[in-house]
């Protein structure tokens, strides 16, 4: 039951939108395809100006059943969809647009999918986001798919809220190092994959009682770190992790420490995991430190959900 309820805890909390790292395509396009106006990308680029004329919203030509894709290039469990509407014109023409979840191609990806309505006044002027079921699928595919109806679709910015969505964890083919060594608290035991909690059945590290205890990870490449899950140990002095910081970055100044700081660790119960969102911060290594007191450090696993620039 304690399991369970941590691992809810983990999915719930995270959120990416993963429509960036896509490919968008559409069924054509409104006008000459050297102008930077009306591609299938601009809907993904994360700039929510929505007015047309300034490069970031998609359109199609007025046509039967225009639609818009995004391949998500692999298997996610989507929960919500956000869409925001041109807002200089016309935001009407969105009305009675359908969103579409699966994994089919056929007939360019709107059958045996899930719909979704689009439009009305909630969406005339703005942003509407839409809940979805949980089942995972391959090609997540947003279709503005109108049977028999003409008229020219002028949309903006989608994004995916998905929960899990860890994807691989880069921590495992790192190379860890820290501070100093306490008994058999090696640097290497925080990314060998085994979560156990217990010091003495040698997965957790341990450094001695120094002023500043760090330990760091090295990605060996840049990568884009979105989240940081750390295990605490569960069978004596939890507390010791306690105002911990993550710094994420590309220096070795101060061992690494004076990285930018992703998040403080204020506490994690006895054996539990907990997550800390990065939000794409870019870097190689990854250091959690304890500033500003004479501390032992033990950490006894260290995920990092990233991927690489290189």
């Amino acid at each position: 039951r304690t399991m369970d309820m941590h691992v809810f805890f983990l999915l719930c909390i995270l959120v990416i939108n993963l429509a960036l790292y896509g490919k968008a395509t559409q069924s054509d396009l409104v006008q000459n395809p050297w102008s930077a106006n009306g591609h299938a990308i601009n809907a993904i680029d994360g700039n929510r100006d929505s007015n047309y004329e300034h490069g970031s919203c998609t359109a199609t030509k007025l046509q039967d059943d225009p639609w818009w894709r995004l391949d998500l290039l692999d298997k996610y469990v989507v929960t919500s969809i956000t869409i925001t509407n041109r807002k200089d014109c016309c935001p009407e023409r969105l009305d009675g647009a359908e969103i579409h979840i699966g994994n089919s191609l056929l007939n360019n990806g709107p059958e045996r999918f899930h719909p979704f309505q689009v439009g009305g006044p909630s969406l005339s002027n703005g942003i509407k986001a839409f809940q979805a079921v949980t089942s995972p699928w391959s090609y997540l595919d947003l279709i503005d798919f109108l049977p028999s109806v003409r008229f020219l679709i002028q949309n903006y910015e989608f994004t995916w809220n998905p929960c899990i969505v860890l994807g691989e964890n880069v921590a495992l083919k790192g190379k860890a190092t820290q501070i100093s060594l306490y008994g058999n608290g090696f640097a290497s035991s925080a990314i060998d994959g085994n979560k156990d909690a217990v010091y003495s059945h040698g997965s957790c590290t341990h450094t001695l009682n120094d002023l500043n205890p760090w330990w760091r990870l090295d990605l060996l490449k840049k990568h884009k770190v979105f989240l940081v899950v750390i295990t605490n140990r569960v069978d004596a002095v939890p507390e010791r992790l306690n105002g911990a910081e993550i710094r994420i970055g590309n220096s070795l100044d101060n061992d690494g420490n004076n990285n930018p700081r992703c998040a403080v660790i204020s506490s994690i119960p006895p054996g539990f995991s907990k997550s800390y969102e990065c939000a794409g911060m870019e870097g190689r290594y990854i250091n959690v430190v304890i500033p500003g007191r004479e501390e032992y450090l033990t950490l006894c696993e260290v995920e990092v959900h990233g991927s690489p620039l290189d």
